[in-house]
């Protein structure tokens, strides 16, 4: 029996919302499916250094907009340049929006897109505090983007893509956003072999950790052909295996799943 997008959507809501209303020490960790399992900033920071961000970058953002998710750091591979229009597909508490922020600069601009209310009221605060001016964090579903056609250069992601039931129409609006010669920079979870049932049929665990919404490299391939882009790479990385199997301990899912960073240009 299938779910309906509407309801898978509304599950991940639900998730996130919990997250965004925890206090700062009590957010979640990584994607995994554990809602208050790092107790301190330095665990946040933990997780976020295996991710593969650096202390200096860690140490840039507000407080409170790390909150211990992800699968990688799309930074270190969207190579950003000052006066550039960044587009961050479900910014959460806005850490890789402050993070792109910095890299293009007071004549660039860093867009956050969220469907959770909570996120973004929390990543607008974040960005109070922090006295940071060229962000602008927006309410909407990364199928139907809230951006204008052909304005953004490079679109960042972190864990995200996987959450979405449509992920063909997510590419679609992509490849709309952008300009022409704009790149996707996206860290995500990619299948690697079927997933077991119980684990693929699991809403609550499983699609909104990051895990059964997971597709095969040759999907994602598939995907963006379609929607139009060019010179894609899709890099798994088997080191992400040490940190995902905490995701589910016990599960062996990372048998079934590994981070991946993607790359395309819309041409």
């Amino acid at each position: 029996m299938s779910i309906s997008n509407d309801k898978i959507r509304q599950n991940v809501r639900n998730r996130y919302k919990k997250i965004a209303l925890q206090d700062v020490s009590t957010p979640s960790c990584g994607c995994s499916s554990e809602v208050g399992c790092c107790d301190t900033q330095a665990d946040r920071n933990s997780v976020s250094e295996q991710l593969g961000y650096s202390a200096e970058e860690l140490n840039a953002v507000p407080e409170g907009a790390n909150l211990g998710l992800g699968c990688g750091n799309p930074q270190a591979i969207a190579s950003l340049k000052p006066g550039e229009h960044v587009l961050d597909l479900g910014s959460g508490g806005g850490f890789d929006c402050f993070l792109a922020a910095r890299q293009v600069g007071e004549t660039g601009q860093a867009i956050g897109v969220d469907m959770t209310p909570e996120m973004v009221s929390r990543s607008r605060q974040n960005a109070v505090n922090g006295h940071i001016t060229n962000v602008d964090f927006r309410l909407g579903e990364i199928e139907h983007l809230p951006v204008a056609d052909q304005s953004i250069d490079v679109i960042l992601s972190n864990c995200v893509i996987n959450l979405s039931p449509d992920k063909p129409q997510v590419f679609k609006e992509a490849f709309r956003v952008l300009k022409k010669g704009g790149r996707l920079a996206i860290s995500d979870v990619v299948l690697t072999a079927e997933l077991p049932a119980d684990i693929k049929n699991d809403l609550d665990v499983s699609y909104s950790g990051c895990i059964s919404g997971a597709s095969s490299i040759p999907d994602l391939q598939n995907m963006l052909e379609q929607n139009g882009f060019s010179q894609i790479e899709i890099r798994p990385k088997d080191e992400s295996k040490a940190f995902i199997k905490e995701w589910i301990p016990g599960a062996t899912i990372e048998n079934y799943i590994v981070s991946s960073t993607i790359q395309a240009v819309k041409p």
